[in-house]
């Protein structure tokens, strides 16, 4: 199986995304007005969704009937764009893309621009895609000439859900990074990125050259704060000062996991059992399963020496290991196809063949798990809560100790499993944008990743502008 990574190929572009934000159930931001009622804006931004539900990139309105909001939709094949938009309890303007975007491991660059003064109704509404004109429709109403649509009122805008003043929902399910919204202005996708020597679409600085207009804003998602100020995850950099609001988010919410570098999480398209993504895919519960439930990362090096964690949640039925990425979706179970493995029960190694040695210590919720993958040398070490295990059933080196072949692993992927039991179980990867609290914080050598414990010396985050160096 092929795994693509859309965004941050590792080439300079000359122009660096810091940061995204990570976005899940009930949190979001958004900003009102004393007024607003306008026919043209553009809204622009990087995202990387997650499969497990819709993804919103901007709603407003006053109620159910007077509401406007950009989704992708997540029908099990493949997402789709569209904008739905209701004036008075009348549908104004509605469209859905023909084409599915397939990969939640990749950032996508979206762009929605309206100029509903225009004569020619396909120039009232333009929808980009990784810097692509999007014209193939299977569902288009266009706005009239001259409409207010509800997404420029001045009640309420919002990033990450579709927002109300009597409701809230939609959220969104992924990363959005690098947000605009420009007030009175229709621009099109090359203001805001370009086309690099490979043909690829990347971001370029954008920020010099707009005009954002009185109520335009600039989210770029540098600040940790919770209030509405230029310190606050909603802060607007644009120069306005109009910053949103922030709900039910924190400071672990803002992450490095960027377009022009891409993070390895979770993959939703290849797992095995029916199970519950969140947290941007770095979280994940296993449906209960005796062994026969498991999921994996999105990146699969065949080179290089790699580094992450896994905090344990339910811990009690749960396998943690290295698994064989040309393995079919079925094999993720701990007992099949190729991979190395360390398993919950009795701090057991397993081998291929279903084969247990004592290895290390068992652990419980709350733990966390260091995974020191070597593609170089065929081996992988795994440690507990910041010591190494030494193979003979402790967790008490302070370096690289005791390692467990590989058995066949050409192209290493991060994954976990059910163990023994019928439970379920839960973990959290950190691949280098954790989703929970990290009490120290470690980086790389190259200055990637934020990890509770040091990376061993040799090794990397698995991001892709390591991956362009090491992969």
């Amino acid at each position: 199986m092929v795994f693509p990574v859309v965004g941050g190929d590792g080439k300079p572009t000359g122009y660096e995304i810091s940061n995204s934000l990570r976005l899940t159930d009930n949190a979001y931001l958004n900003i009102t007005r004393s007024s607003q009622s306008n026919t043209t804006g553009t809204f622009s931004a990087w995202i990387k969704p997650s499969l497990s539900d819709s993804v919103i990139l901007a709603g407003a309105h006053t109620d159910v009937n007077n509401r406007s909001y950009f989704y992708f939709p997540s029908p099990g094949d493949g997402f789709s764009g569209g904008l739905f938009s209701r004036t008075s309890g009348s549908l104004d303007t509605n469209f859905s893309t023909s084409a599915v975007y397939r990969d939640p491991s990749a950032w996508y660059h979206l762009v929605v621009a309206f100029d509903t003064t225009q004569a020619t109704e396909s120039n009232r509404f333009k929808m980009y895609v990784n810097g692509e004109q999007v014209t193939s429709f299977s569902a288009s109403t266009y706005p009239s000439q001259n409409a207010s649509l509800p997404i420029f009122n001045k009640d309420a805008q919002t990033v990450g859900a579709n927002y109300g003043a009597s409701s809230i929902s939609g959220w969104s399910h992924g990363y959005i990074a690098e947000y605009y919204y420009i007030d009175g202005t229709q621009y099109a996708a090359s203001n805001f990125g370009e086309t690099d020597d490979n043909g690829v679409w990347i971001p370029k600085d954008a920020s010099g050259d707009l005009t954002f207009g009185t109520n335009g804003f600039y989210l770029e998602f540098k600040q940790t704060g919770t209030s509405q100020n230029s310190s606050g995850i909603g802060a607007d950099t644009s120069g306005n000062d109009n910053h949103l609001a922030v709900n039910s988010l924190s400071a672990t919410d803002v992450t490095t996991d960027t377009p022009t570098n891409n993070f390895c999480t979770l993959n939703p398209l290849y797992q095995q059992g029916s199970n519950a993504f969140s947290e941007g895919n770095c979280k994940v519960v296993l449906e209960a399963g005796d062994g026969s439930k498991g999921v994996a990362g999105g990146i699969a090096p065949a080179n290089g020496k790699w580094y992450w964690e896994v905090k344990q949640g339910s811990a009690t039925n749960s396998s943690i290991l290295v698994r064989e990425a040309s393995d079919k979706e079925d094999d993720l179970s701990y007992y099949q196809g190729n991979f190395a493995a360390y398993v919950f029960n009795n701090g057991n190694q397993n081998i291929t063949g279903n084969t247990n040695s004592t290895y290390g210590p068992s652990y419980s919720s709350g733990d966390i798990i260091m995974v020191a993958m070597d593609m170089d040398n065929d081996r992988v070490y795994f440690g507990k809560n910041g010591s190494w295990i030494d193979g003979e059933g402790n967790a008490d080196e302070a370096n690289l100790s005791d390692f467990v072949p590989l058995n066949g692993v050409t192209n290493g992927l991060g994954a976990f499993a059910n163990a023994n039991g019928s439970a379920t179980a839960t973990a959290e990867f950190n691949w280098g944008n954790p989703s929970f609290s990290i009490s120290s914080g470690n980086s790389d050598a190259n200055g990637y990743g934020n990890f509770e414990y040091a990376v061993p010396s040799g090794f990397y985050s698995l991001c892709t502008k390591n991956l362009a160096e090491y992969g």
